[in-house]
């Protein structure tokens, strides 16, 4: 990521929750106890492994933890896993598990309860995916232990188990973690540092984590997803209602609330204004925006017109209408995170050098018949709702038809989850943004996959796309690596996968007085001390 401004710390990595509508806000910076923290977004799906939405991965890191974890050097480094072994022929990787992991019902974290959570994971995750492609079984030698056994070997096990961020492979109880992967998990019972209390949860309104005693940290200070999280508070509420942007700044102006997650960013200069305040970028690798594509249903069932649409997006527009602020953003012609080892620009030459002009020769080329393009746009998420106007202007005047569709972010969720054909309840497009980790490689990038129905949202299905994947995933060589990832990034801009339009950073804006934050690519709620 390109440098930021000399007024923003790189701190930490801000958290999720706060004042509950209806609540004596005015408390807040008087409870040295409860954190209340204004979230990005509403919380209204609670299964962290159905959905790649970052507000469920954020409910997910207060209530589970993972095997292992990725510290703020993007290394793995090990989480509820004590010590593990690899066989000479890389095949047979033995894990065992740290003594006193317990879950919230008092019960004791048993291998078999990793093995149920992973395999569940692997059904939904892009780089879980790929990784249990190469599985050919998993047990659990004793209650503290458990095995991987591979087909073959590959290179990116730990770093598949400790990946940080959607879908994070959280450990659930076995019970649980046996719910059908393509349905909602309705138990939230976890071992991580807080406990969800359901009682108290409203969505659309609030939702109330309090310390659970009984978490065990690991010894070594935090650093990212990994570390010892050790919690200082006694309650974290999430705020979900105070959706409006000067509302926001009203209330952590008047210590209503200890932090604002991502601010709309024409909020930044009254919040900077304020004594009170402090701008943190809590994320200094920052996010991707990503317009993705519907494969299944007309017009985008066709690659010539996936295409035409790409050609259309200038990174700019988007990254100028939505952030605004120029050292808050940049365009990049990769998929994969600018600055990062999988950096590439190769076949990005369709976006990056085209024009409007080019758009619409490849447009009228391809055989629209003027079919409508339903764009769904969520009106209450800050960091996005922009970018769905913008991709109208510009496939409008690309020759696209387009039909523009306003509801909440969750919603959004929701819909783009439906298979329906867009005239009945489904979709053509819809934006969304990635922090880094999510797809700055091959394996973690789930829009970059040809998997069909059984990938992510947008169903892309390419078996070439596969192939080099596969590729990718055994190499070990870290210039193969590369090139593979070139010959993956070329392919996907080929068939139109997706559309990026640049990489942005969403400081928080925290009270003084908060203390201890994480640095790390989401929102984390351990080690924060409040004066």
């Amino acid at each position: 990521m390109t440098a930021i401004g000399p007024r923003i710390r790189t701190l930490a990595m801000v958290l999720g929750t706060a004042a509950a509508l209806g609540a004596p806000l005015a408390q807040a910076q008087g409870d040295p106890k409860v954190l209340r923290v204004v979230p990005h977004s509403n919380l209204a799906i609670l299964d962290p492994i159905w959905t790649t939405q970052y507000m469920a991965r954020n409910h997910g890191y207060m209530i589970y933890d993972t095997l292992f974890g990725t510290d703020e050097k993007s290394k793995i480094q090990p989480q509820m896993v004590e010590s593990w072994t690899i066989s000479p022929d890389n095949r047979l990787y033995t894990f065992k598990l740290r003594a006193g992991l317990e879950f919230h019902d008092g019960k004791p974290v048993t291998g078999e309860d990793v093995i149920a959570s992973l395999a569940r994971w692997g059904k939904r995750d892009a780089m879980g995916q790929k990784l249990f492609t190469f599985v050919q079984k998993m047990d659990a030698p004793a209650a503290d232990s458990f095995r991987i056994f591979l087909g073959e070997a590959c290179g990116f096990v730990l770093e598949a188990l400790g990946k940080p961020s959607s879908n994070a492979p959280f450990i659930m109880p076995k019970r649980v973690a046996d719910t059908d992967a393509f349905k909602q998990i309705e138990d939230y019972t976890g071992s991580g540092p807080y406990a969800f209390k359901r009682d108290e949860y409203k969505p659309g309104d609030k939702a109330v984590y309090v310390k659970f005693a009984k978490y065990q940290p690991r010894k070594e200070p935090p650093s990212g997803t990994a570390g010892g999280k050790r919690v200082y508070v006694d309650r974290v509420e999430w705020n979900l209602a105070l959706r409006d942007a000067q509302s926001q700044v009203n209330a952590i102006a008047k210590g209503e609330i200890d932090i604002l997650e991502q601010p709309a960013f024409e909020s930044y200069a009254a919040l900077k204004a304020d004594p009170n305040v402090t701008i943190v970028n809590n994320n200094p690798l920052g996010f991707q925006y990503m317009l993705r594509f519907n494969h299944l249903h007309a017009p985008f069932n066709n690659a010539k017109i996936r295409q035409a649409a790409t050609a259309a997006l200038n990174q700019e527009a988007f990254l100028k209408a939505q952030v605004g602020i120029k050292e808050y953003y940049h365009s990049c012609p990769s998929m994969f995170t600018c600055n990062t080892p999988y950096g590439v620009t190769k076949g990005s030459e369709i976006q990056s050098k085209s024009n409007m002009k080019k758009a619409q020769e490849l447009l009228k080329a391809s055989g629209y018949d003027g079919t409508p393009v339903v764009i769904m746009k969520p009106t209450d998420l800050a960091s996005i709702t922009k970018l769905p106007d913008v991709a109208a202007q510009l496939l409008r005047q690309a020759g696209f038809k387009v039909d523009l569709q306003s509801m909440d972010w969750n919603t959004v969720v929701s819909r783009r989850a439906k298979k329906d054909p867009p005239a009945q309840g489904g979709w053509n497009i819809f934006a969304t943004a990635w922090v880094s980790p999510d797809i700055w490689n091959p394996l973690t990038n789930a829009a970059v996959n040809g998997l069909g129905d059984k990938g992510w949202f947008g169903w892309s299905t390419d078996e070439e796309l596969e192939k080099l994947r596969d590729q990718f995933a055994r190499a070990t060589d870290d210039a193969k690596k590369k090139t593979m990832a070139e010959a993956i990034q070329a392919r996907a801009f080929e068939i139109g996968t997706h559309a990026p339009l640049g990489e942005y950073i969403n400081p928080a804006a925290v009270r003084k007085g908060i203390s201890g934050l994480v640095t790390g690519p989401g929102n984390f709620y351990w080690n924060i001390k409040k004066q």
